[in-house]
């Protein structure tokens, strides 16, 4: 246990970085937004398309992963909905509260720090669980949000969904690299070179605008917030433990690497949405910031548990 939290200390000393660069005002809102814009929209991207462009589909899609992933999220998804009812929320604040206690930082925490802390095997398992929650949940709170002030299921709803997967910079670098592997064309060196060097700026990066961005969330509804918590580093890993191990069973490696990722805290994603739609952004604000301070913790003991398999 303390040889894997020294191992993953490094990664939350950058966010603490970040954090204090944010909150000391050495990096302003607008500055953060530029780096977390660099980070999406070039070093991630250029990481994940040069690790997809090397991996073949037939290795990577594993339909028990993704039924063993989705069974999982899906049912603390509907705890986190079904205890949102019973306080009597409406369906688009209960939507936003389940998407706190599913969707977690795969694509600027996970991807990095997973691979570079088991191994670079790790990225196949690492991008279907990034594509579930694209594809599934992240098109799901659109259409419960939308569909619920509509009244109804439009177009011109399905079209915005449609549009945001299409100009998502991680479904295109991801599935432009896997187009890639399949028609097996070589990464020209220069190409490959230029690829490994703006993609080794997505770890840093990612993490450093993460704790930039904390420094930025205020804390509100703590006790909501705590919950969410806990369901997103605690109820989430145990169910897709349950799914991946029992249910959907899968080899121990693949099962550990999809259990830490569903260990992760709550994605910064998720409080743009809450922003953008106007549905409870300081509840979701505050959960990213708790769940991250604890997944200090509780990350490392999730890793120290799946090495053992």
């Amino acid at each position: 246990m303390l040889a894997i939290f020294l191992k993953t200390l490094p990664f939350f000393a950058l966010i603490s970085l970040g954090y204090w660069a944010g909150r000391t005002r050495f990096f302003s809102e607008e500055a953060t937004s530029y780096l977390t814009k660099f980070v999406f929209y070039f070093a991630l991207s250029a990481m994940l398309f040069r690790f997809s462009a090397n991996l073949s589909l037939a290795n990577v899609l594993n339909w028990r992963l993704v039924g063993g992933y989705l069974w999982g999220t899906a049912f603390v998804y509907g705890i986190a909905t079904a205890v949102a009812f019973v306080r009597k929320l409406d369906v688009p604040t209960a939507a936003m509260e389940a998407q706190c206690a599913v969707i977690g930082n795969v694509g600027f925490l996970g991807a990095p720090m997973l691979v570079l802390l088991l191994g670079e095997q790790a990225i196949g398992p690492v991008i279907l669980v990034l594509a579930v929650d694209l594809i599934v949940f992240s098109s799901l709170i659109v259409i419960l949000i939308t569909g619920t002030r509509d009244g109804q299921l439009s177009i011109l709803m399905l079209r915005t969904v449609g549009l945001g997967l299409l100009r998502n910079p991680m479904i295109v670098a991801i599935s432009s690299g896997l187009i890639w592997s399949a028609l097996a064309i070589p990464i020209p060196e220069p190409m490959n070179e230029f690829l490994a060097i703006l993609g080794g700026a997505a770890t840093p990066g990612a993490l450093f605008a993460i704790g930039a961005s904390l420094a930025s969330k205020s804390a509100g509804q703590v006790q909501i917030a705590l919950w969410l918590s806990f369901c997103k580093l605690g109820l989430h890993p145990f169910f897709v433990a349950i799914a991946v191990l029992y249910l959907f069973p899968i080899d121990a490696y693949t099962a550990g690497v999809v259990i830490s990722a569903a260990a992760l805290p709550v994605a910064g994603n998720v409080y743009m949405l809450a922003q953008h739609y106007d549905v409870a952004p300081h509840r979701a604000s505050t959960a990213i910031l708790f769940s991250t301070v604890f997944s200090i913790a509780t990350v490392s003991l999730v890793i120290a548990w799946v090495g053992q398999f």
